[in-house]
């Protein structure tokens, strides 16, 4: 669990990202990604951001997803906070979500939703350069570049770092989130990046 001064300093980290790429009330600064096994209590973690924040319900399993983003839903409403669904449009229209979260294997389907669903905020998954040249070619709103840091969710996969990260970002023709492994001590050491904004789990935890 972080801290209420963990997650403060996480968030003005990401406010001040968000405005230094001239994204300030376009794009969301901060986000918050549920994950069934590292997010006990997503609802307190969800009540807990700033107005303006956004989350993203990764849950996997069906019952829970569709239970967790109904309960969100209602929280985004009263709390001015922005909710996607990741992977699965039906729930998304059903708790009228502000829009959806594309896996990295299915990014190519973002035209599709954005053409479908024009009100929607329509995010990708990416982890390699050319995935974000692929995110902006099929028109995703925003990338989500993982892992920055080294994460407890996909411990096997080699972070990309902070340079890498701030490399990738300024090359991006789209925003560019980071995310993975992202908490209050080390977000620093991506203050110079080009990015939209920081996601984070555990770093969110309330």
């Amino acid at each position: 669990m972080a801290s209420a001064l963990e997650r403060r300093t996480l968030a003005r980290a990401a406010l001040r990202l968000n405005a230094r790429a001239g994204l300030s009330g376009l794009l969301p600064a901060l986000v918050l990604m549920t994950d069934e096994k590292r997010l006990a209590d997503p609802l307190a973690s969800a009540r807990a951001l700033p107005k303006g924040s956004a989350v993203i319900v990764r849950h996997t399993q069906p019952r829970e997803r569709a239970r967790l983003a109904r309960a969100l839903a209602e929280i985004a409403r009263d709390n001015s906070l922005i909710l996607l669904i990741a992977g699965d449009a039906a729930l998304a229209d059903a708790v009228r979500a502000d829009g959806l979260h594309l896996p990295e294997a299915r990014l190519a389907e973002a035209a599709h939703w954005r053409a479908l669903r024009p009100h929607w905020l329509v995010t990708v998954a990416a982890h390699s350069a050319t995935s974000l040249r692929r995110a902006a070619e099929t028109g995703a709103h925003a990338a989500f570049l993982a892992p920055a840091f080294a994460t407890k969710s996909h411990p096997d996969a080699q972070p990309l770092g902070p340079t890498r990260v701030m490399n990738m970002a300024r090359e991006a023709v789209i925003p560019v989130y980071a995310l993975g492994g992202i908490t209050a001590a080390n977000a620093g050491r991506l203050a110079n990046a080009r990015i939209a904004g920081i996601a984070a789990t555990e770093g969110l935890t309330a």
